[in-house]
């Protein structure tokens, strides 16, 4: 055996970067077992083994197990495989890690107590499946078993709050105030009252689905009678008869004064800041473009329904 082409443990041990004690563990295992022995009785290596305890330290820096890597060398798996599955692994430790990192921010910047921490921690890294459970419990105890519009249901379902991998500080919070939100009592209630409603519609011939369109005409024709300055309470009739117009075309109602009584209705059931609130949240956690406020249209829309009916009676 050619001398110059063996190494010491010490040799080995400058070579690489590990410790005798280690290199000398992994020989004891048989992982990088000796070549050789010097006519002293030291242990010797050949290049074969200093590649192969190259390829047990890089493994091991991966901080895969010492039973994969036994199985690595001795061609019982794949390295590929091995890479594959621990890839994998990491890209869920990146995600945990990111997670916290969004948690401690959003808890740096709203100061929050020790609780609120352990809560929006606990939050925030449920599984998507779990998140996911927590809109489908508010739906189903929203609407449940009434008979509500199934295009809303449909809506609520498939809109679900997705938080992204690396969720922004902004995100976090938006996630913890939808939690607080679908779990809110008195919420849910005034969501059922809606659901309620609606069966009642449907079980009288509305058969409509969603109505963006009148939504949109809604929003542009309150919002221009808002910046040409028209009071709701007065001088707004031109306005109204066009929506109510609108109302009647799409309901398939006849135009009116019951007409616009209904509308009113409608109006009172779905006042609530609250589920324009959702909608913002859903959309900053689903990272959407900012949702128009609808809120001014319809407040002003009421008032000026409201005030056209006290000057008819």
């Amino acid at each position: 055996m050619d001398d110059e082409t063996l190494f010491t443990i010490g040799a080995l041990a400058a070579r690489t970067g590990l410790t005798v004690k280690t290199i000398r563990f992994y020989s004891d295992k048989g992982i990088v077992p000796a070549t050789g022995h010097s006519p002293a009785g030291y242990r010797l290596y050949d290049m074969r083994a200093l590649a192969r305890l190259e390829l047990v330290r890089t493994l091991r820096e991966l901080d895969i197990d010492l039973a994969t890597v036994r199985r690595i060398l001795a061609r019982e798996t794949s390295l590929s495989e091995v890479a594959a599955a621990h890839a994998d692994a990491l890209d869920v430790q990146i995600r945990t890690l990111r997670l916290r990192r969004a948690v401690l921010r959003a808890v740096a910047e709203r100061e929050s107590n020790p609780q609120e921490m352990d809560l929006m921690h606990k939050l925030v890294n449920l599984s998507e499946a779990e998140r996911h459970r927590l809109i489908h419990d508010f739906v189903d105890g929203t609407f449940g078993s009434v008979e509500g519009n199934p295009a809303v249901v449909e809506l609520l379902r498939s809109s679900m709050p997705d938080l992204p991998a690396d969720p922004t500080t902004e995100q976090v919070r938006a996630w913890m105030e939808l939690v607080e939100l679908v779990q809110d009592d008195d919420f849910r209630a005034a969501v059922r009252r809606m659901a309620e409603y609606q069966a009642k519609e449907r079980a009288d011939g509305d058969t409509t689905g969603l109505h963006h369109d009148l939504t949109e005409v809604v929003r542009e024709e309150v919002g221009r009678a808002i910046a040409a300055g028209i009071v709701p309470e007065s001088a707004a009739e031109s306005v109204i008869d066009g929506l109510t117009s609108r109302y009647a075309e799409t309901f398939d109602k006849e135009d009116g004064l019951p007409l616009r009584r209904w509308i009113l209705e409608r109006l009172e059931v779905a006042d609530d800041s609250r589920v324009t609130r959702y909608w913002q949240l859903v959309g900053t956690i689903n990272g959407w473009p900012p949702l128009p406020d609808l809120e001014p249209a319809f407040t002003w829309f009421g008032v000026a329904l409201r005030a056209s009916l006290v000057a008819e009676r």
